[in-house]
C-alpha cells in the first residue's frame, strides 16, 4: 500500500441505519467511495461502488426501481450482489457483458443503530460490538477514473481554433474579457478587425463567433452548410457555462442513449430504450454517424391541429471535429423539417466551460420559413434540454473525459463515444508531432 493511504482492512462505520432509505447515501469506507441504499423500503441494506461503471456516473444520483439501483444517466440496472441485470440500449434480449458487474465491498451489516462496511476480505467476522457515535464523519474521496483524462487545459489545446464569445457580444469599438485555457485574454475590435492581448496566433471570426487560437491550430473546422441554405432560420441560445470539463460535454452531445433517462420530460420517453449501433465513419478531424430514432417533437405546428402524432421518427445526422465541435443535423421523416444545431464549447478553466448553441430550421421542402413562434419554441426546448445536460454533467464530478477504454465499459450503442476517445488521443499526438517539429 502506498505511504500515507487509509486501510481498506476491518469494519468501518458509515452511517446512521435511519438515514439511509431508499435514497442512496454516499459514503466512505477506508480510501474508498461507496453508496448506501435500501433497495426496497424497510429492507436490508446493500452496499455499492460509488459509480456506475459505464460513463462514471455517482451512484449515489441514482435510484430504487422494482429492487434494483438504477443509474440515472442510461438506465443501467443492478441487483443487491451489484450484478448488472439490465442495459437499455442492448434491448430486452441483450446480454449485459460481465465487465458491467460491479465490484462490491466484501461486506455490510446493520448494527447498533450503525451501517458498517468491510471493503475487504478481514479475519473479524463481523463489526465490533461498541462504536464511537461522536467520531467525525470521514472526509469525502473523490473517484477518479484510472488511466489519462482529456481534461481542460490539455497543452493539445494550445494548437486549436477555440470559440470564445458570440460575435453580437463584441460591438465595434469595444471590448471583451474572456477566460480559455487557464488564461485572460482581452479581445477588442477595431472596424472589421479583432484582436487579443496577450496576443495569439490567430482571432478570426467564423459562423457567427469568434475564435481564437493561441499556437498554430492542427484542428479541421466544422463545416455547416445550412448557415448558407436560405431554406433555414438561425437562431443562437444564450451562451450557458458548465461547471465541468468540455469533452464530456462533447461526449453527452453525441449520445443517443441518454435521452429516455436524463431528458424524460423534455423530448419523452422512449418506446423503445434500445438503441442500434449506428456506423462511425472516420473524417479528417473528426467522424460522422448516423441514428434513427423515435422521439417527441412538440414543436411541430402539425401536433396541436391533429395532422400529426407527437411521436415522430427522427434522422440525426452527427458530425465531430477536434476537440469540442458537434453538429447534429435532425431530420423529421414524417413532416420533412429539419433541425440543425450546432454544440461549440470553450475550455476556460480546469471546472469550467462555456457553451454556444446555434439552432438552424427548416420547416422543409416547399414550405414557407419556420415563424418567429416556432423558431422561439425550439430555443426554449433546446434550453431546457441543454440545462439538464449541464444539471447532469455537474453531477458527474470528472476531472475529464477518460481516454483509457478500460476505464469504463463500452456496449455496442457507444460507438460514437469510443471514436471519440479515439479522437481525441489522435489529435494529441498531432500537438506532440507538431511541438517536437
Amino acid at each position: 500500500m502506498a505511504s500515507g493511504a487509509a486501510s481498506t482492512t476491518g469494519w468501518f462505520p458509515v452511517a446512521r441505519a435511519t438515514d439511509v432509505g431508499t435514497a442512496p447515501v454516499p459514503v466512505v469506507a477506508g480510501d474508498r467511495a461507496y453508496v448506501v441504499v435500501r433497495l426496497r423500503p424497510g429492507g436490508e441494506i446493500s452496499a455499492f461502488p460509488a459509480r456506475c461503471p459505464h460513463r462514471l456516473v455517482p451512484l449515489s444520483t441514482a435510484t430504487v426501481t422494482e429492487g434494483r439501483l438504477q443509474c440515472p444517466a442510461h438506465g443501467w440496472r443492478f441487483d443487491p450482489e451489484g450484478r448488472c441485470v439490465d442495459i437499455p440500449s442492448l434491448g430486452a434480449a441483450g446480454t449485459p457483458p460481465p465487465r458491467a458487474d460491479l465490484a462490491m465491498p466484501w461486506a455490510v451489516e446493520e448494527r447498533q443503530g450503525w451501517v458498517w462496511l468491510a471493503p475487504d476480505r478481514t479475519a473479524t467476522p463481523a463489526p465490533p460490538r461498541a462504536c464511537d457515535v461522536s467520531a467525525p464523519a470521514p472526509s469525502p474521496v473523490r473517484t477518479e477514473p484510472a488511466g489519462p483524462v482529456f481534461a481542460n487545459l490539455d497543452p493539445s489545446l494550445e494548437r486549436a481554433w477555440h470559440p470564445v464569445a458570440l460575435s453580437r457580444e463584441l460591438r465595434p469599438g469595444g471590448w471583451l474579457q474572456v477566460r480559455l485555457l487557464g488564461r485572460t485574454w482581452m479581445l477588442r475590435r477595431d472596424g472589421a478587425v479583432v484582436s487579443a492581448d496577450p496576443p495569439a496566433f490567430g482571432v478570426r471570426e467564423r459562423l457567427g463567433v469568434i475564435w481564437l487560437a493561441p499556437g498554430r491550430p492542427a484542428d479541421v473546422p466544422l463545416e455547416v452548410p445550412e448557415a448558407g441554405d436560405r431554406r433555414f432560420v438561425s437562431s443562437w441560445l444564450p451562451p450557458l457555462r458548465s461547471p465541468g470539463p468540455a469533452a464530456p460535454m462533447v461526449d453527452t452531445f453525441l449520445d443517443a442513449t441518454h435521452g429516455p433517462f436524463v431528458h424524460a420530460s423534455t423530448i419523452g420517453p422512449a418506446d423503445s430504450a434500445e438503441v442500434s449501433p449506428g456506423p462511425v465513419h472516420a473524417e479528417p478531424g473528426g467522424f460522422s454517424s448516423v441514428q434513427e430514432q423515435w422521439c417527441d417533437n412538440p414543436v411541430d405546428p402539425q401536433v396541436a391541429l391533429g395532422g400529426r402524432p407527437l411521436r415522430q421518427r427522427r434522422r440525426t445526422t452527427y458530425t465531430y471535429r477536434a476537440p469540442f465541435q458537434v453538429r447534429l443535423r435532425q431530420e423529421f421523416l414524417d413532416s420533412g423539417a429539419t433541425t440543425t444545431i450546432v454544440y461549440l464549447v470553450q475550455p476556460e478553466d480546469l471546472d469550467s466551460s462555456r457553451l454556444y448553441v446555434r439552432l438552424l430550421l427548416s420547416a422543409g421542402p416547399g414550405q414557407p420559413l419556420p415563424t418567429p413562434a416556432t423558431a422561439a419554441g425550439q430555443v426554449a426546448l433546446q434550453q431546457r434540454i441543454l440545462t439538464e445536460d449541464i444539471r447532469s454533467q455537474a453531477a458527474l464530478d470528472l476531472a475529464g473525459l477518460p481516454l483509457d477504454r478500460r476505464a469504463e465499459v463500452h456496449v455496442p450503442a457507444d460507438g460514437r463515444a469510443v471514436a471519440l476517445r479515439q479522437a481525441l488521443c489522435d489529435f494529441m499526438t498531432l500537438g506532440q508531432r507538431q511541438l517536437a517539429a
